[in-house]
């Protein structure tokens, strides 16, 4: 039985990067044995043990053969005989193919290293074709080591091309798709994922109501850095260092959906491209079966982020109507639930970032809001019912009293 350290542990040390997580591969053992040093067994597809201390798992080596669509299409076949040499060619990418032994010598058949150092991301073998799911997984890749300077080999964004180009991405499942969409999105730079989709044609299969924004233009005084496809890359990676927070960083992707729709003619104004947006949202979100809570903000981000801009003009004045601060606040769930409408004002902020020359603007607009909500908040309900009011006159007299706070607070307001 050899032990090796396998996958990412081992291409983060070549790095520097820390490394969380820690994979091993077992060579020239059976389950049986495993067992017997008190593993525990967790794998169905292939097997998988939990070491008895370190609860970190071991993997058997194993080959794999296309049998079927999709990538559960498999069929494993793991054995003493299986080397460390057959294990890692089934692997992804050469910097994910290599191993280290106990004493820390490293084993690379398939120059894991040489790409390393060479800052490319490129496929071990023919291999890589049978899982289109590894489209997904390069471009993830792609954002997790955006900041080392990692590329596309030529020959892997060709393969990866053709892989979608054959229609095999209809094969991934919803959850499956979203799974790697959230690890993209809780990188430092999410806009590298959706870049690497887009320039093999993924984006355009898996997120058509994205690609739309391709070449859709906007005032140039407002958005100096291009058309919403830009703008979109540009908010989503303001709202990666906002927050990380994926339902804000999600809300961010999809807020300007609506402009994918206006009709050309109206170019470069988008008049209404907000609620135009809501559906698309809605969606997107179903589709990829996306927890209610994201899906929520995202559409209370997408309707609501114009109205939020507006809170203030531009020198710094309130801007709406008490009613208009007050309708934003109720229908973004403000009133119950401050903490989630301060994600949304973090998503919106990023949208005013997220433009060419704005990228440190300060955004006085979330301060603003959030004390409009605290007077909002300053009624006396008890106060209320000492007038007399009942049934649905209470209501009424909730929201005329909350009107009026916002009223005061307007009047008093200096920036």
């Amino acid at each position: 039985m050899q032990i090796y350290l396998v996958g990412g542990a081992v291409r983060d040390a070549m790095l520097g990067k820390q490394a969380y997580d820690q994979d091993w591969l077992v060579v020239g053992a059976t389950p049986e044995e495993m067992l017997a040093q008190g593993y525990q067994q967790v794998g169905k597809d292939f097997p998988v043990f939990l070491h008895p201390k370190t609860k970190e798992e071991y993997a058997l080596a194993r080959t794999e053969r296309k049998v079927g669509a999709g990538y559960h299409g498999f069929e494993v076949f793991s054995d003493p005989t299986v080397t460390i040499e057959e294990d890692l060619i089934r692997r992804d990418l050469t910097i994910n193919a290599m191993a280290q032994d106990a004493d820390g010598n490293l084993i690379d058949p398939y120059a894991g290293l040489v790409d390393l150092e060479n800052r490319i991301l490129r496929h071990v073998s023919d291999a890589f074709s049978e899982d289109p799911l590894r489209v997904l997984r390069v471009a993830r890749f792609a954002a997790k080591l955006a900041s080392y300077g990692f590329t596309l080999a030529d020959e892997t964004k060709r393969l990866m091309t053709a892989m979608v180009a054959s229609g095999e991405l209809s094969d991934l499942t919803p959850e499956r798709v979203w799974q790697e969409v959230v690890k993209a999105l809780k990188t430092t730079k999410p806009s590298v994922f959706f870049e690497v989709l887009d320039s093999v044609g993924a984006v355009e299969k898996l997120f058509p109501e994205l690609s739309a924004l391709h070449g859709v233009t906007q005032p140039e005084k407002y958005h100096p850095e291009g058309d919403v496809w830009i703008h979109t890359m540009m908010v989503l990676d303001a709202a990666a260092k906002l927050s990380e927070c994926e339902n804000v960083r999600f809300a961010a992707l999809v807020h300007d959906l609506g402009k994918g729709i206006t009709p050309k003619e109206l170019w470069p104004k988008h008049t209404g491209h907000e609620g135009a947006g809501v559906p698309l949202v809605t969606k997107l979100a179903q589709r990829y079966r996306l927890p209610k809570k994201t899906q929520i903000m995202a559409e209370k981000v997408t309707e609501f982020h114009g109205l939020i801009h507006q809170g203030l003009t531009s020198d710094g004045m309130p801007h709406l109507k008490p009613k208009t601060y007050l309708k934003v606040l109720k229908h973004c769930g403000a009133l119950k639930d401050a903490k989630n409408f301060e994600s949304i004002l973090v998503a919106c902020e990023a949208d005013a970032k997220g433009r060419l020359g704005f990228e440190n603007v300060e955004y006085r607009q979330k301060s603003f809001w959030l004390q409009v909500l605290k007077a909002a908040n300053q009624i006396d309900n008890q106060q209320i019912l000492a007038t007399g009011v009942k049934g649905a006159d209470i209501s009424v007299a909730i929201e005329q009293a909350r009107i009026k706070q916002i009223k005061d607070f307007l009047q008093g307001y200096s920036s």
